[in-house]
């Protein structure tokens, strides 16, 4: 069962209900941002290394309603978002957050974060992205208004080539060279994914029989 405590019931109320708590303090938050289909251990090593360098108050995980970038099939957004809370909830400065769920449509970072400025100007947004995010934001919807509504972080991949274009925070992190489609293929394939998603992320794969279908990986 979902936690409510870490996915919002309504969008709305609860950035107001937040913004109550603050008492108009500004936060760092930091957004990390994907289909997570499913999410797996390089998302959340990635999330807590900036969280922890960079000192941020809390990640939020938004997962893409239909991502702009991709085109296989999407796991449903309630397994998704379940399997976020599984992943997220033993960390209170991890959060779920279903605003592009919510929203529906083709999910863009830019609509995201013209909400979130809306609703709490106070805060500061810091929008983490692994190495091939990084080479490929400048094709993103109104890029160069993101980057200014955002700090831009990038997870160092040793070896990967970077290019970015936009001026960037870089944050070392422990090279996993993991993929939600390796993922997916090895469930497909009959290949354990133990200690490469969490485990109740695995149980819950398991359970619910996601990803044995290969023609959808």
């Amino acid at each position: 069962m979902v936690n409510p405590k870490c996915i919002e019931k309504a969008p709305a109320a609860e950035v107001k209900a937040q913004l109550e708590r603050e008492n108009g303090k500004g936060r760092q938050i930091g957004i990390m941002g994907g289909t997570f289909n499913p999410v797996h251990i390089a998302h959340l090593v990635a999330a807590e290394q900036a969280m922890t360098k960079l000192r941020l108050d809390e990640v939020w995980f938004m997962p893409d309603n239909i991502p702009p970038h991709k085109n296989a099939p999407l796991t449903s957004a309630k397994d998704r978002a379940t399997m976020l809370d599984l992943a997220t909830r033993d960390n209170p400065k991890f959060r779920v957050k279903l605003l592009e769920l919510f929203r529906g449509g083709v999910s863009y970072t830019v609509d995201t974060m013209r909400y979130l400025k809306e609703k709490a100007p106070q805060n500061n947004y810091y929008l983490i992205m692994g190495s091939d995010q990084v080479n490929s934001f400048h094709t993103w919807k109104e890029a160069p208004t993101l980057a200014k509504m955002v700090t831009l972080v990038g997870i160092r991949r040793p070896g990967y080539p970077q290019d970015p274009q936009y001026p960037m925070i870089w944050v070392d992190a422990p090279d996993i060279r993991l993929s939600s489609t390796a993922i997916r293929r090895s469930v497909a394939t009959g290949t354990s994914i133990r200690y490469l998603v969490p485990e109740p992320v695995r149980k819950y794969i398991e359970e619910k029989g996601l990803y044995l279908d290969e023609t959808n990986i």
